[in-house]
């Protein structure tokens, strides 16, 4: 046999006979067993990263299960928190995001927050020019790091946000809406918060994403904290299930500077 005289001798060691041969034969195995486990747990591990499966988090539109005007919101015995039931969101809003030049500088985006919408919304706001004044929300929320983008944007660019009468505002869409300079909500309208999950639960559940989930949490706080908002509003997102939307009512809408003092119609919110 040619080669080093290691791999000679690890040679006659496999291949020889005699009372070792049965421990040889274990040991094949044994490499064998071990070889085959490692390359599962490379193959599983390619192109795998945390941060891959919260870089989406929220990726799944949702919608109050409840209609917007003519069903009163629970009020749970706590006093005062109004959780209702989600559903996944379907026909336009679960679509990405569309735009619609309106009058008087309003741009109105329509649809999820899908994976790159926030480059979406930059070329927009960059064709738009100065033209645009307020970004008008109608969303059921979508992934996290788009909205946080958006948001940021919205701030440096000055404009102002709003979420009309009898719209909706939920999920991480209310990330984006805090994010104007200016905010309102109208009469009839819903802004709601959940905890952020990963879009694919399975995939997260053979990983330890903790420290991914408590990365995302911090830096939404931070986020929240910079754009001048009570964390308060966080902690109503992480107390409520996903498949719940924690819907504010109105005072709390204003006293956690969710809309600001000078746009805030009398009824806005969902606290009617």
């Amino acid at each position: 046999m040619s080669g080093s005289p290691l791999r000679q001798r690890l040679h006659r060691w496999f291949t020889g006979g005699g009372e070792d041969q049965m421990l040889r034969w274990l040991l094949r195995v044994l490499l064998i067993a071990t070889v085959s486990v490692l390359a599962l747990d490379l193959s599983a591990m390619t192109g795998f990263k945390p941060d891959s499966l919260w870089r989406e988090a929220m990726e799944q539109p949702v919608l109050p299960d409840m209609p917007p005007v003519t069903t009163d919101v629970p009020v749970t015995p706590d006093g005062g928190r109004r959780v209702v039931p989600a559903r996944k969101a379907d026909g336009a809003m679960a679509k990405p995001m569309t735009f619609s030049l309106g009058k008087n500088g309003r741009l109105i985006a329509t649809g999820m927050i899908a994976p790159g919408s926030a480059d979406a919304f930059a070329a927009e706001g960059n064709a738009r020019g100065e033209y645009l004044k307020t970004v008008v929300l109608s969303w059921p929320g979508g992934s996290v790091s788009d909205a946080l983008e958006i948001g940021r944007l919205i701030r440096t660019k000055g404009f102002a946000t709003e979420v009309e009468k009898d719209k909706i505002c939920v999920s991480s869409c209310p990330l984006v809406f805090v994010g104007g300079v200016k905010r309102a909500a109208g009469a009839n309208a819903i802004i709601g918060v959940h905890q952020v999950f990963a879009p694919d639960p399975a995939e997260a559940a053979r990983h330890d994403t903790m420290s991914e989930a408590q990365r995302v949490s911090a830096r939404c706080q931070r986020y929240l904290a910079d754009m001048g908002v009570d964390l308060k509003m966080w902690v109503h997102a992480m107390e409520t299930p996903k498949d719940r939307l924690f819907i504010f009512p109105a005072n709390e809408l204003r006293e956690l500077n969710i809309v600001t003092p000078t746009n805030v119609a009398a009824n806005a919110g969902a606290g009617r």
